[in-house]
């Protein structure tokens, strides 16, 4: 009989199901929800389901949040296979293997006697949704938001969430799972505000090169439930909500737009993000009409009393499990920064000359004039960019300590932004690597004898969510030689680029060898950059 046929919270209450040990992270019937919901990073997996009213687990969750493996996961879906680089590519730290797979990458709402609402994205699998969609299941599951934008579909589920939590009492239990997407599965644009004029000002915000942050603090504005609309409505139920954080600093009210965590942000801040963006004198009068009337300030945290909200997986955590991997494989490693941020030209300069600073202390001459030219561009770039908890200083001393010796493995995570120009395919990730590949290529033009040649370089930028952009590929690989290859096959890197384009070139150089196709992962924390270099042996 399943172990959780007794509890309230099971969506099967008559499942007949064996436990099967392992299976999906943890043992347990497959069909049941919250089986295997948290990890003990000091003990083996233990599922926690607690159905007294004082709640005993909670408190001791906040201490199990930072664990990255054994993975953690719904019992109803199993993990999406990780993919590998091509057997081509050169042996690279599995970076991007290391991120735990999702909750159901949406919201699982338990209400009044055992029944389960799910709003999610199209991405689930098809065993995952015939798991789910077992008959007579006390599940619902709402699928909406394509291609990651609020729809009719979304609108619909965010409706029935509404509706559900609206209902709830004080003897009832709201589980919320978010991750990255959740602001496009939870559409409620606050009347009289359509979906179109909110998407269509969204879309106006992401294309001018607004950061997530941004985008969301707008959004929150607009929403009934972003914001923490979502707790609110809920009271006086409980609210715990899990977390995957896809936000640089694992800000809880800006991941998926905060809808279980009270806001920090005014009507004021989101004014000045749509005049920093020159957007404020050309808005719908239903925005104008709801910003108006607006409060002033944000609502008190006393108001989520009731709340319980646990981050389980963040770029952080991914990076480390990415770190441990590649020094098993013997690269010496360093992590800059899980908070890269910037628009990628700088950013992707900023790596250039972190590579050469590596070569340069492979060919000897780290302490030159050469050396010190290079490092000083690196500390103007660093001090552009003020990355969150990236300390110039530290990291030039840190890579004193790598190599010569061994190869060198530099890891960083984060998002960055792209200021769209022209009317290409491609990804924050793809036109990353692809502009490191065009500075590499630069930089050793521009120095006779540059010891960049000395060495095997590898860069790889990827989304934790496996797909970068409107895009099939998650990122890319870029090397010293890549512009070299493109122009032996006719393609112009910088035309490329100018178009914003780099899905488009990476598909037709070398036949798509250097995309990273993983295929949907089913999590999210960000994206991660690998840089790979080794002196090249001596002939």
């Amino acid at each position: 009989m399943c172990r959780w046929a007794s509890r309230r919270v099971c969506s099967e209450r008559e499942c007949s199901k064996e436990p099967v040990p392992g299976e999906f992270g943890g043992g347990g019937c497959q069909i049941c929800p919250l089986q295997g919901i948290a990890v003990n990073p000091l003990g083996p997996l233990q599922p926690i389901v607690s159905t007294t009213p004082s709640w005993p687990w909670l408190s001791s969750m906040s201490q199990w949040h930072q664990c990255c493996s054994p993975p953690l996961g719904l019992g109803a879906l199993s993990p999406q296979p990780r993919g590998r680089p091509s057997a081509k590519a050169p042996s690279l730290p599995s970076a991007m293997r290391c991120a735990p797979p999702a909750p159901f990458p949406g919201q699982v709402s338990v209400g009044p006697p055992g029944w389960v609402q799910v709003s999610g994205r199209d991405s689930l699998s098809a065993p995952g949704r015939d798991m789910l969609l077992r008959p007579h299941s006390r599940i619902e599951v709402i699928e909406g938001a394509r291609n990651n934008l609020p729809d009719q579909e979304a609108l619909r589920g965010a409706g029935a969430i509404r509706d559900l939590a609206e209902g709830l009492t004080a003897d009832d239990l709201l589980l919320v799972l978010i991750s990255g997407g959740g602001s496009a599965l939870l559409p409620a644009p606050t009347p009289p505000v359509l979906l179109e004029e909110k998407e269509k000002l969204t879309k106006m915000l992401a294309s001018r090169g607004a950061a997530i942050q941004e985008l969301n603090t707008v959004r929150k504005a607009l929403s009934l439930l972003k914001g923490g609309g979502l707790a609110r409505l809920a009271y006086p139920a409980q609210v715990v909500s899990l977390i995957l954080s896809d936000v640089i600093g694992d800000p809880l009210d800006i991941i998926a737009s905060g809808p279980t965590a009270a806001s920090s942000h005014s009507v004021q801040d989101c004014l000045q993000i749509l005049d920093k963006y020159k957007l404020l004198t050309s808005l719908p009068k239903s925005v104008e009409t709801v910003l108006s009337s607006s409060p002033a300030s944000p609502t008190s945290l006393e108001d989520y009393s009731h709340v319980f909200n646990v981050i389980i997986g963040s770029n952080t955590l991914a990076l480390d499990e990415a770190k441990r991997q590649a020094e098993d494989l013997g690269y010496a490693t360093l992590v800059l920064s899980a908070a890269i941020c910037g628009e990628v030209s700088r950013v992707s300069a900023l790596y250039c000359q972190l590579i050469q600073l590596v070569c340069l202390a492979f060919a000897g001459l780290r302490d030159g004039p050469l050396g010190d030219e290079v490092r000083a561009k690196l500390l103007q770039l660093a001090a552009e960019l003020e990355i969150p908890g990236l300390n110039p200083a530290e990291t030039l001393q840190a890579l004193r300590g790598l190599g010569p010796d061994g190869p060198v493995c530099i890891l960083a995570g984060g998002e960055t932004t792209v200021q769209l120009q022209g009317s290409g395919k491609g990804g924050r990730n793809q036109e990353l690597a692809l502009r490191v590949g065009l500075g590499l290529h630069r930089a050793q033009a521009a120095e006779a004898g540059s010891p960049l040649g000395n060495c095997e370089i590898i860069f790889l930028s990827g989304g934790t969510d496996g797909q970068d952009g409107p895009t099939a590929a998650a990122g890319a690989f870029s090397s010293l030689e890549l512009v070299d290859e493109a122009r032996r096959e006719g393609l112009d890197v910088e035309a490329f680029l100018s178009n914003n384009d780099s899905y488009t070139f990476f598909s037709q150089v070398q036949h798509g060898h250097h995309l990273l196709v993983t295929g949907l992962t089913g999590t999210n924390v960000m994206d991660i950059q690998a840089i790979l270099i080794r002196a090249k042996e001596r002939s």
